[in-house]
């Protein structure tokens, strides 16, 4: 599974992209506000660090208007994707780009049928938000789980993009179903790499290593 960073936070995305583990990053008009930059400016910042896929999202609700927006962002770099609203208008766009080879994620899809119709229309990627289906009480991994299905079923080559994710477990159920890609803030890619028995073992196996070299050094004779 390939794991994205959800952010507009330069920083971070260096942080992620300094593991060795980040493939990809998604934004949002949401996350580039509280950057306080200039969209364009950053998505270039971006696509110099990360040479994965980088969404990048229009604003626009209707298609001509989608498509213009989306003109001056795929000329930024080759690794831009178009980050398009699972809406009517946003399949047509999706259709209008695709068919003339630009990647597209579509975005916003909270039901099956929806990234359905986004295969249908040639997208790169599928965007379910998981979290927030869970916020008003839904079952977030059961979407992932049922467009995981139909895509096997029918051989749709669209890749599903575990979004809003929360917490680890999320990672590991993404995983477990076969999502194709996770993306998640940096906080979430730093947890998956803590666990309580791993420093409790750690310090173990340090403590008993100063007190073997502490031993041998005393057994070694005085150099004369």
């Amino acid at each position: 599974m390939d794991i994205y960073i959800d952010t507009a936070d330069l920083d971070e995305i260096k942080q992620a992209a300094a593991l060795g583990v980040l493939d990809g990053v998604t934004t949002n008009p949401s996350l580039v506000a509280r950057e306080g930059v200039d969209f364009h400016t950053r998505l270039r910042e971006i696509c110099q660090v990360v040479s994965g896929p980088v969404s990048a999202e229009v604003v626009a609700t209707d298609h001509d208007g989608m498509i213009a927006e989306a003109e001056p962002l795929i000329g930024i770099a080759d690794n831009i994707v178009i980050k398009l609203p699972c809406i009517e208008e946003g399949v047509r766009a999706c259709k209008t780009l695709s068919d003339r080879g630009v990647r597209v994620n579509m975005t916003l899809c909270f039901q099956p049928l929806q990234a359905l119709m986004a295969a249908k229309a040639g997208a790169f990627l599928i965007s379910p938000f998981v979290g927030r289906v869970d916020d008003v009480g839904g079952d977030g991994m059961e979407i992932i789980q049922q467009i995981r299905q139909i895509y096997d079923n029918y051989g749709y080559e669209t890749k599903i993009l575990t979004a809003s994710i929360r917490h680890p477990q999320h990672l590991v159920q993404a995983a477990l179903i076969g999502s194709d890609v996770a993306t998640c803030p940096l906080k979430v890619i730093q947890q998956v790499m803590k666990h309580p028995l791993t420093d409790v073992g750690l310090k173990k196996f340090l403590a008993d290593w100063h007190e073997a070299m502490a031993v041998l050094q005393k057994k070694e004779p005085a150099l004369t």
